[in-house]
């Protein structure tokens, strides 16, 4: 048996058991890596590299951070201000931190550091107004993965210098721009909020469906800090979102400014180590760890290659535009929701060129679709580093991420395929 097989194999036991609850997440991800060294399919020093991904440093970075920001009295002070804006209305406090969510993703490269800003907000809203953190986290952070790469900052700009790279090498002229997202993506801007704000809310459960895993400082639970550590915990964590932003014109590295951040918050006083300890999510963290191994796996075996190859060869006479977009939609959508979105946007982008280069077509609007359709995954831990944090945060297995994410999958797929392709034909 090919160890592609056996990856496959413990891919599926895995989802089984993640849907199954039998076991607590982290156990299941770090024995989904372990079977993966036992079998062959991922070598025990590349395992190891997973420990230390600059994602799960970010997450776990970013949650001390956020802790350290609850503790503060700007969190008091911004929510009071929000409630009286919004006359105590929680549907529109509710209304304002998806756009805030919105406006963060749309200027960091990551949707999980966008998510994790707008946490200890979301958090002080749900015991202001009394309402369960799983009405709103899955919403909010939806709306941090599929907004991201729309507006032309951010991951935008990362991305197209990427693609670029991609049009050069098969010999396509390499014009890609940063506003191409937004020409190709911009109704997603409305669509994506109006939806976490409406049937977001609606459909998602009214209670944790399992233990929320992240531990956040309540108002009741709140001591007053020293005025030094309250201003050190708000300075760290707006420097941290300034240096995350910037620091790459810089140089430094998006995960040690988080891990900076979070060691400074202990230092300064605005945590306690024993809090800072409390608030590592570790069981989401071994959760990642154990995704991105598989997700690794999955790739370094060739199952991806095989599936894109596959579909290159299947579409080599296709001549809709449609139909096309259809393709470089969804299969990236289904690979995503078990591969990371990265990975998948890397092996899709070459297929697309030269599935185009065969067929004449123009590949601008599927590569918006590819990079649509990589950031429409939702629906399990391995779709993206933000999907462990929001199940932390609201209490979700993945039985609950598919209820409430296949409708507004199947939705945004269509509009996805029917806009994108009318304003950027292949043809």
């Amino acid at each position: 048996m090919s160890t592609m097989t056996i990856c496959i194999i413990l891919f599926v036991l895995t989802i089984i058991l993640y849907g199954t609850n039998k076991l607590e997440m982290g156990v299941v991800g770090l024995g989904g890596l372990a079977a993966l060294v036992l079998f062959g399919c991922l070598e025990p020093n590349d395992a190891l590299t997973y420990f230390a991904n600059s994602n799960v440093l970010m997450m776990m970075s970013m949650f001390v951070v956020s802790t350290g920001l609850s503790k503060t009295s700007l969190i008091d002070r911004f929510s009071a201000g929000v409630t009286k804006l919004t006359g105590n209305s929680f549907r529109r406090t509710f209304l304002c931190y998806i756009i805030l969510a919105e406006i963060l993703t749309s200027f960091l490269n990551s949707p999980l550091v966008a998510f994790s800003i707008v946490l200890p907000l979301v958090v002080q809203m749900c015991e202001d107004y009394n309402i369960s953190a799983s009405k709103v986290m899955f919403p909010v952070g939806l709306v941090c993965i599929a907004c991201c790469c729309i507006m032309p900052f951010g991951a935008a700009i990362q991305q197209t210098g990427i693609y670029n790279g991609f049009l050069e090498s098969y010999g396509f002229t390499p014009d890609f721009a940063a506003t191409d997202f937004l020409i190709g993506r911009w109704p997603f801007l409305i669509l994506v909020p109006l939806w976490a704000f409406t049937m977001g809310y609606k459909i998602a459960p009214e209670k944790p469906v399992v233990p929320v895993s992240l531990v956040t400082v309540s108002k009741r639970e709140k001591k007053p800090l020293n005025p030094f550590a309250d201003w050190a915990g708000v300075i760290i964590f707006f420097g941290v979102v300034v240096l995350f932003i910037f620091g790459g014109n810089l140089g430094i590295p998006s995960w040690l400014v988080c891990f900076t951040g979070a060691l400074l918050t202990v230092i300064c006083g605005t945590l306690t180590t024993k809090e800072a300890i409390n608030a590592l999510p570790i069981n989401l963290a071994a959760m990642l760890v154990g995704a991105l191994a598989m997700a690794g796996a999955l790739s370094s075996t060739g199952a991806g290659d095989l599936i894109g190859q596959f579909i290159s060869n299947a579409i080599g006479g296709v001549k809709n535009g449609y139909v096309l977009g259809a393709v470089f939609f969804l299969i990236p959508f289904v690979l995503t929701q078990f591969m990371q979105n990265q990975a998948v946007m890397n092996i899709f982008v070459p297929i697309c060129l030269l599935a185009c280069q065969a067929i004449g077509a123009e590949p601008t609007g599927l590569i918006i679709l590819i990079t649509a359709g990589s950031l429409t995954a939702f629906m399990t831990p391995m779709a993206t580093s933000s999907i462990p944090a929001i199940m932390g945060a609201g209490g979700y297995d993945i039985k609950s991420l598919v209820k409430q994410g296949w409708l507004v999958s199947l939705i945004f797929a269509a509009v996805y395929v029917l806009y994108t392709m009318t304003v950027m034909p292949a043809f």
